[in-house]
C-alpha cells in the first residue's frame, strides 16, 4: 500500500512527529484499517523523500503505542485498536434504527431493487468475456462518442418491436444513468434559466438535476388521466419532462387525448417533451401502452430509456433518442466529450441482446413480478382492507398506499420497530402539502413473494 502524507519540511516540528501524526490519526479515524500492510520503511523512505530515521522513528513510535505491529519476515501491519475513540466509532460504525431484527430489517420495501435470484448470471457472464476476447485492438481505445454502434443498433430494433419507436441508432446516445441524460438535454436545449414544466409529484432525481443546471421548474397538477393539459396552454415552458406510461410515483397512464393535447402543445409553441419509459416494459393489467414517442409525427419528443429496471441497475446504462433536428446540434456542442459508459459493459449488453437473452429475461421477470404485484395487492387486502388505498396498482415495481387515520410518519416509526421499513413519497413533491404525508411507498421488485406476505402482515399490525 502506498500513503502519501503531507509534510511540511519547513515547519518546526520535526518531520518524524508529522509523519507519526498523520498516521495516528489515520488510523483512529478508520481510514487505515487493521490488517492493512503498511509501506516498508525502504519504500516509504524513497516515496516521500525524506531520511531513513525519519520513517523508523515514526514507525518504533507507533508500534510501541499500539497502532503498528512487526511481523518477522512479513512486514509491518495496522494493529487491532482495543478502545477506538469516539469519532472512529461516530464515523465508521453504521448507524441503524432500532427494530426487533438484529442486523437488518426484515423487510425493506425499497423501490429501485430488482429480483437478483433470477438473473441470468452465467449468460451475462459469457457476454461479458466474449465481449473482452473479440478480436481487434478496442478494448485499448476509447468507446465511440454516442454509444458503441453495435448496441444502439440492438436498442433501436428493441424499441420498434417493444415501444413502437422508430428510430436508427445514429440518433440513439447512450449515457450513464437519467440523471446524466437530463444534464445533457439540460445544455442541448439551452435550458438554463428557462421554465422547464413538471409532473407534480415527480421524480426527484429529475428535478434535482434541472435545479442544478439553473432550469425553473414550473410544477403541474395532476388528474385522474395524467397531468392536466389546461395547464399547458398557458405555460411559457420551453419543455416538460413526463412519464406518461406510468407517472412517478403514482403510476396512472396517460390518456390518449391528452397525449395527442400534449403532441399538439408541443407543436404550437415549439416546445419538447421528455419522455422518460423508465419501466414500460411492467404493465400488468389491460393493453401495453405505447410510448408518447411513438405518436409524435413532428419529432418533438425526446426519448429517455434505462436499463435499471429492465436489467441491471449498477450497469450504470440509459440512452435518450433525440429527434434527427436536434443531432446536428448534438454534434457541434458535444463533439469534443468522450463516451461515460464502459464499452466494455456496453458491448457485452449488446451480445446479450443479439443472442435473445435480453427479450427471454424482460418475458421472465414480467412474470415474476407480476406474481409478486399480485401477492403484494392480495396481502394488503387481506391485512389492511380499508384502512388504505391502494395508487398506481397496474404495473411498475412500486404502488402507493393511501393512509386512513394515520400519517406516513407514524406508520414508517412504528414499522421500524418492528422490523419493517416502508418510505415516504414526500420528497418527489417540489410543494408539498399536507395530503403529501398521507402515502406511502412499497417497492417490491427486489422482495420474495413471502418477504411480501410477512412484511405486509408487519405493517398492517403497526395500524392504530
Amino acid at each position: 500500500m502506498e500513503i502519501s502524507p503531507f509534510l511540511q519540511k519547513e515547519s518546526p516540528e520535526p518531520l518524524y512527529s508529522q509523519l507519526y501524526h498523520w498516521i495516528k490519526k489515520e488510523v483512529e479515524e478508520g481510514r487505515l484499517l487493521p490488517g492493512m500492510k503498511m509501506p516498508s520503511i525502504r519504500q516509504l523512505t524513497t516515496h516521500l523523500k525524506v531520511s531513513r530515521n525519519t520513517v523508523v522513528s515514526a514507525y518504533e513510535q507507533l508500534q510501541s503505542e499500539g497502532y503498528l505491529e512487526s511481523v518477522p519476515k512479513s512486514g509491518i501491519w495496522v494493529a487491532e485498536i482495543e478502545k477506538p475513540s469516539l469519532y472512529s466509532i461516530e464515523k465508521v460504525q453504521p448507524i441503524r434504527s432500532e427494530c426487533k431484527s438484529s442486523s437488518e430489517f426484515l423487510v425493506n420495501f425499497e423501490y429501485g431493487n430488482v429480483d437478483l435470484n433470477k438473473f441470468p448470471v452465467k449468460q451475462w457472464k459469457k457476454c461479458l468475456s466474449d465481449a473482452v476476447d473479440q478480436e481487434n485492438n478496442w478494448l485499448f481505445e476509447y468507446s465511440e462518442k454516442q454509444g458503441e454502434f453495435a448496441l444502439r443498433q440492438e436498442i433501436s430494433t428493441y424499441l420498434l418491436h417493444s415501444r413502437g419507436v422508430r428510430c436508427v441508432p445514429e440518433q440513439i446516445v447512450v449515457t450513464s444513468g437519467t440523471q446524466n441524460s437530463i444534464a445533457l438535454i439540460c445544455r442541448l436545449l439551452e435550458l438554463q434559466e428557462k421554465i422547464v414544466a413538471m409532473e407534480e409529484p415527480g421524480y426527484s432525481g429529475v428535478r434535482s438535476v434541472f435545479k442544478d443546471q439553473g432550469c425553473c421548474i414550473e410544477p403541474v397538477p395532476l388528474e385522474k388521466d395524467g397531468i392536466s393539459i389546461e395547464h399547458f396552454e398557458t405555460s411559457s415552458a420551453k419543455a416538460a419532462y413526463v412519464t406518461p406510461s406510468h407517472q412517478f410515483p403514482f403510476g396512472m397512464v396517460l390518456s390518449i387525448s391528452k397525449r395527442i393535447q400534449l403532441l399538439k402543445w408541443a407543436y404550437q409553441t415549439g416546445g419538447y417533451i421528455i419522455e422518460d419509459d423508465y419501466d414500460g416494459e411492467f404493465r400488468y393489467r389491460g393493453q401495453p401502452i405505447p410510448s408518447l414517442k411513438s405518436l409524435d409525427e413532428e419529432e418533438k419528443v425526446i426519448y429517455l430509456g434505462t436499463f435499471s429496471k429492465s436489467f441491471l441497475p449498477s450497469v450504470r446504462l440509459s440512452y435518450i433518442v433525440l429527434p434527427p433536428s436536434l443531432m446536428v446540434q448534438y454534434s457541434k456542442k458535444f463533439a469534443d466529450y468522450n463516451q461515460s459508459v464502459s464499452p466494455i459493459i456496453q458491448k457485452a449488453i449488446a451480445l446479450f441482446m443479439q443472442s435473445g437473452e435480453f427479450e427471454k429475461h424482460i418475458r421472465r421477470m414480467r412474470k415474476l413480478y407480476q406474481r409478486k404485484h399480485q401477492a403484494l395487492l392480495k396481502s394488503i387486502e387481506q391485512y389492511m382492507g380499508t384502512r388504505v388505498k391502494i395508487v398506481g396498482e397496474k404495473s411498475g415495481l412500486h404502488i402507493l398506499l393511501k393512509l386512513n387515520n394515520v400519517s406516513n410518519s407514524e406508520l414508517i416509526e412504528e414499522g421500524l420497530q418492528k422490523g419493517v421499513k416502508v418510505y415516504s413519497p414526500v420528497r418527489f413533491w417540489l410543494n408539498p402539502s399536507s395530503e403529501s404525508n398521507s402515502y406511502i411507498m412499497l417497492g417490491f421488485g427486489g422482495l420474495s413473494i413471502e418477504e411480501i406476505d410477512n412484511g405486509v402482515q408487519l405493517l398492517a399490525s403497526c395500524f392504530p
